[in-house]
């Protein structure tokens, strides 16, 4: 009789925000990693496309590939992924390059057996059980991830979002503040809520900050 655990697919926990980045070992264009090893004391935005070759990744990557200077100044590393080849990825690399110049100098996962698709929640079968949607993670240097977004497989990326949330992120560890609704660099954060009465009063007295009531007060840094 065949072994019942060996026909029961093993089910994969989808990663949440402050977990630490699941571990794995995998090939990619610029040679082998493990993700517990890469990039250390860096920020990674690791992010997952459909599939080599088709139209949408195409810009989604060239957008990475043309901004990785932004990426490089803030002190992060840039993984790419998608469920096919070394091979398919090199060609779409190359042939990229070739035809507009633009080269994607940074490593993208082969993930042809879906191991790391399936442990970070990236195949979700409703939209394709085959192709990995297009995931961001945004991980800190002590490997914990801080930020998912996940768009389907029509839609693509907003490269200006991703580049604000990191910044925002950064800048939130930096000065222990919070951003408001859309924070830019420039605009002003909020600063932490009093919570005992003397920080209260403190508050009310200070004409250093912009207040519109007790709680929510900004400042610019």
């Amino acid at each position: 009789m065949e072994n019942q655990e060996e026909c029961v697919e093993k089910v994969y926990p989808m990663p949440r925000i402050g977990d630490v980045a699941p571990d794995f070992e995998a090939v990619t264009t610029k040679g082998k990693m493990k993700m517990s090893e890469f990039a250390k004391d860096k920020w990674i935005v690791m992010f997952s496309h459909p599939a080599d070759f088709t139209p949408v990744c195409t810009t989604e990557m060239s957008g990475f590939a043309i901004r990785k200077p932004e990426f490089d100044a803030m002190n992060t590393e840039l993984l790419g992924l998608s469920i096919d080849s070394i091979h398919s990825h090199l060609g779409w690399v190359q042939n990229v390059r070739k035809n507009t110049g633009v080269y994607f100098d940074f490593p993208i996962i082969a993930d042809i057996d879906m191991n790391v698709s399936k442990l970070y929640g990236m195949l979700q079968p409703n939209e394709s059980e085959t192709a990995a949607v297009r995931a961001v993670f945004f991980i800190d240097p002590e490997k914990k991830i801080r930020l998912i977004m996940y768009y389907p497989l029509n839609v693509g990326r907003n490269m200006d979002e991703i580049l604000r949330s990191l910044e925002a992120l950064q800048m939130s560890d930096k000065h222990k503040v919070a951003m408001p609704l859309d924070w830019k660099r420039g605009d002003k954060v909020i600063v932490p809520a009093p919570s005992t009465l003397d920080a209260l009063n403190e508050r009310l007295d200070d004409d250093t900050l912009e207040k519109t009531t007790w709680y929510l007060a900004k400042k610019s840094i």
